[in-house]
């Protein structure tokens, strides 16, 4: 075992080697702070026969490392990951798979443990580097090392990992991972969430991660020119020269010419390879599976080609141009806020749901235990991309693809204060073709507006894809499908008229200059213009009211000590309210009430119940009173709900009253006069209420 450390913002990272899971193919201990994680990174011997790379990513969060006990009354343990950790592994897995080499088959399965919290330092960027060190030093081929690093930003100011206490103040949140080459700082995954940050300043949040993820790269290469484990050693990937001219000669020039006539291309390369595939018949499977591979190579090859040297796009569209987009506002009967985003083949619906500040999501996790009023849900059926597969819970693609659209939207949500309600919005994606999460975005938008969401501004959002070869590269406006399988980058942004709300990128190459990463901003803003102004054609503003099939929520504070007369004995109070009103009351330890109705008169009714109970009776006021109670000294008279005085005998009438049933009767209304206020108790009067 070995311990090296370096100083990243006055603190130190120290790295452990080989300490504790000896028998993976790497593993290090990461501690920042008093953060520690825990990265193992093993290979499996023998190669697999999938037609895609086997890396699974996982990202665990363990309640003991923040000291609690976590799970259920009946489990006592960590139980499905959390939302949280999903999008951590999403993240590791997409800043360290576009580094493994193409022709690497075997299975590799990198395990990322939050052993310890400190409640100030973030275990998910520290996972993210882990997980690199664990690979560079293992004998698992890959062309590491990468950085990772959060920036924040609080007052104007930029700030290198904040600290967990500062982020929920933050304007920005941004994640980057890169490595350097050539002089300058390759950037190769983002997630960002931002305040409505102009493109300029995130420019400037990039410049500010590139000196700590300079020094933790020159940190592994360190540790790796000591201790690191010697690559195995990859075969030569399987080729057919013969088989590739015999295929290249069958389908590449009728496939220029597919491509060239820009309709219907990938249904057309679609029907001419499955003819010459037939014509294989009879050939060994590996030659027609090879055969039907480089098939895919080849429409890859002329997608890009004519992208680079011709700036032609399969669907004849300039490279900065935006399919045709049709929005449609309000089209569920039922729900209180729903909108169709259409761009082109994606299509996605969102449906807004309003409902009581009691139905706010609570989540308990290792890092952070609270509740959250915005939801935004992302669904991908099968068949919107023409598939029959099983349908089961959310999958890691959907929870990423749902964040991403909260994160873009939630900078624009009201806040309690001026909106009561809890807000969840769904995206059902309809139809794929490219970019379902900023369609979820855009229709999400239409639809919080639609329900009368006062929301400051509308957020749309885009993604930006690359095409790069050598040191020549074209950026893409608005990628579809088959765009993106063929190119090197999805680059995501939403955003407003004022800046950007939400970042999130991946690439297939090792990753982009801060130059490009510029040009690609400077793109997407000019398209979120562009889609803005169409939603304002649809609906320029929230509607003025919410839909009538919406509860009301109203909200009353009151001060705490005021909350047992609300809910009065054994909740005589609060349940008279409900049974008499039908609406529903939430009530908060401090002091504000909610409730909830189907219409505003039940609401107000509600309401005004809740100010009799807590309204501070005054020396001198008249009131209307019910006798609830006969004592020979006296009657109970309650003057308001759930408040009650006591009118002595004396104070019944002008004359000498021998019994008090004789002059009132339980159930009779009564005026009384409140005539004396000592230790909480009310004296009242019928003779004064009378002469007054």
């Amino acid at each position: 075992m070995s311990k090296h450390t370096i100083q990243i913002e006055g603190k130190t990272l120290s790295a452990k080697i080989g300490s504790l899971a000896k028998r993976a193919n790497g593993e290090v201990v990461l501690q920042y702070g008093e953060t520690v994680v825990m990265a193992t990174a093993t290979m499996d011997n023998k190669d697999t026969d999938k037609d895609f790379f086997p890396l699974s990513v996982n990202y665990e969060e363990k309640f003991y490392a923040a000291g609690k006990i976590g799970g259920s009354r009946y489990t006592r343990r960590e139980a499905r990951p959390s939302d949280r950790a999903t999008l951590v592994s999403r993240m590791i897995d997409r800043a360290i798979r576009p580094l493994f080499p193409k022709e690497l088959k075997k299975e590799i399965q990198i395990i990322v443990t939050c052993l310890s919290w400190d409640e100030e330092n973030d275990p998910g960027v520290l996972g993210m580097m882990a997980a690199s060190l664990a690979l560079h030093v293992s004998d698992i081929p890959w062309n590491g090392p990468l950085g990772a690093v959060r920036i924040g930003e609080k007052e104007g100011k930029l700030a290198v990992n904040p600290e967990n206490k500062d982020r929920e103040e933050e304007e920005m949140d941004f994640i980057l991972s890169g490595f350097p080459k050539n002089e300058e700082i390759i950037i190769n995954m983002i997630e960002g969430g931002f305040e409505e940050e102009k493109e300029e300043r995130v420019m400037e949040a990039v410049d500010a991660a590139k000196e700590p993820i300079l020094l933790y790269c020159n940190m592994q290469e360190e540790i790796a020119s000591k201790e690191g484990k010697t690559k195995q050693s990859l075969e030569k990937p399987h080729t057919n020269k013969e088989l590739e001219e015999e295929i290249r000669k069958k389908a590449e020039k009728k496939l220029k010419e597919i491509f060239s006539s820009k309709e219907d291309c990938m249904q057309k390369a679609k029907d001419l390879k499955e003819e010459i595939i037939s014509e294989m018949e009879g050939r060994e499977e590996k030659e027609i599976s090879y055969a039907s591979s480089f098939f895919d190579d080849l429409i890859s090859e002329i997608i890009r080609k004519n992208v680079i040297e011709k700036e032609e796009r399969i669907d004849g569209r300039k490279l900065d141009q935006l399919r045709e987009i049709n929005i449609e506002a309000g089209v569920l009967p039922r729900t209180h806020g729903s909108a169709i985003f259409t761009r082109g083949e994606t299509k996605s619906l969102s449906i807004v749901t309003l409902g009581a500040p009691g139905d706010q999501q609570f989540f308990d996790e290792m890092e952070f235990t609270g509740k959250k009023r915005f939801m935004h849900h992302y669904n991908f059926p099968p068949y919107s991309v023409g598939e029959v597969k099983p349908v089961r819970g959310p999958g890691r693609r959907d929870i990423g693809h749902g964040m991403l659209g909260e994160k873009a939207l939630l900078p624009l949500i009201p806040d309690a204060d001026n909106f009561l309600y809890t807000i969840r919005a769904v995206s059902e994606i309809l139809s794929s073709n490219g970019s379902t999460s900023m369609a979820s975005v855009c229709s999400t938008t239409t639809a919080l507006m639609d329900a009368g969401v006062p929301i400051k501004r509308p957020v749309t959002g885009i993604s930006i894809g690359l095409v790069k070869e050598g040191e020549e590269y074209k950026l893409l406006t608005d990628i579809q499908g088959e765009e993106d399988h063929c190119g090197d980058m999805d680059f995501k942004v939403a955003g407003t008229r004022e800046g950007v709300t939400a970042i999130q990128m991946d690439v297939k190459i090792e990753g982009i200059t801060t130059q490009m990463m510029k040009e690609a901003l400077e793109k997407a803003k000019e398209t979120r213009l562009q889609l803005i102004e169409k939603i304002e054609e649809v609906i320029d503003s929230p509607r003025k009211d919410i839909s009538p099939h919406a509860p009301r929520v109203v909200m009353i504070k009151v001060d705490p000590s005021k909350i047992g007369e609300v809910i009065g004995p054994k909740g005589k109070n609060i349940n008279r309210i409900i049974e008499e009103t039908d609406a529903s009351i939430d009530i908060e330890d401090d002091g504000r009430i909610f409730v909830i109705s189907k219409d505003k008169e039940s609401a107000q009714n509600a309401m005004d119940q809740i100010k009799e109970v807590t309204r501070e009776v005054e020396m001198g006021e008249i009131f209307q009173g019910e006798v609830k109670k006969l004592f020979d000294f006296g009657a109970v008279v309650e003057i308001l709900p759930g408040q009650e005085g006591l009118v002595h005998i004396s104070e019944m009438a002008d004359r000498r009253i021998e019994r008090v049933e004789d002059e009132v009767k339980v159930g009779d209304s009564v005026p009384v006069k409140v005539i004396k206020m000592e230790n909480g108790k009310i004296g009242l009067s019928i003779k004064k209420a009378k002469k007054s």
